[in-house]
């Protein structure tokens, strides 16, 4: 089976945005009937994905700032490009996860939505998605 591919924007430097129905979209149009792993993966060294709360917006504001107090912008990287921060917070984060589906859904905890996780925006992300069938 192809990888899919859906491109998010962000809006800000640092944000979570939820990428969940986007996901989901992409799966259903691919293989309504499609059960198995599905592998969801971030092309990009400044930007991860992650699963977490989606019901109340304050918790992906909370992780960002969260992370922005762990590894500020400013504190004497090598890098030049000024972004090691987006670096760091990126590989804490990580670059993929997986999520169940069952008949072309997701199988979600009831709360959970899926995010990219941008630190060096606002731009426009490529991601990945494979279906791993059962």
């Amino acid at each position: 089976m192809p990888t899919l591919e859906i491109k998010v924007s962000s809006p800000a430097r640092e944000v979570l945005v939820d990428i969940s129905e986007r996901v989901q979209r992409a799966v259903a149009e691919s293989d309504p009937a499609f059960s198995g792993m599905v592998n969801v993966f971030v092309p990009h060294t400044t930007a991860g994905v992650t699963i977490n709360e989606g019901a109340d917006p304050s918790v992906a504001r909370d992780i960002v700032e969260g992370l922005t107090r762990f590894v500020p912008r400013e504190a004497g990287y090598r890098h030049s490009e000024g972004n090691s921060d987006a670096h760091i917070k990126a590989s804490l984060i990580g670059c993929h996860v997986a999520v169940l589906a069952e008949e072309g859904r997701l199988r979600l905890g009831t709360w959970q939505s899926i995010y990219l996780a941008e630190f060096d925006g606002p731009r426009t992300r490529r991601i990945w998605i494979a279906l791993l069938p059962a």
